[in-house]
């Protein structure tokens, strides 16, 4: 399975970042090969609209199965990833990417 984060950096040890459309990194970690795989978000700050949808689709190209944030996904773009079939968990805002990480896979985040 692959699980995707929104990120402040590019290690178990980076803060998360609550933000999804304008979230500095997304990171895909895969259970299968415990590796990561990592897209600079940071050029999408500036736009003017459509910020959400434009990171749905760079992480849409990342295939992962479930994403993992702090407040979730605006409308456009929660519409792209659940018809791409991935599942959103919120509630990770505060953690490290190995805390959201624990935390999901102890029930302890919502189900957006």
């Amino acid at each position: 399975m692959k699980i995707a984060f929104t990120a402040k950096g590019t290690d178990w040890d980076a803060p998360m970042d609550a933000r999804f459309g304008r979230a500095e990194y997304l990171l895909v970690y895969d259970e299968d090969t415990k590796t990561f795989a990592q897209f600079d978000n940071r050029a999408i700050k500036d736009a003017a609209h459509g910020a959400g949808p434009q990171t749905a689709q760079n992480l849409f190209e990342m295939h992962p199965d479930v994403l993992i944030t702090g407040n979730g996904p605006g409308g456009n773009a929660a519409t792209v990833l659940e018809k791409a079939g991935i599942k959103i968990y919120i509630g990770a805002g505060d953690k490290t990417i190995k805390e959201a990480y624990t935390a999901y896979q102890n029930n302890q985040l919502k189900e957006f």
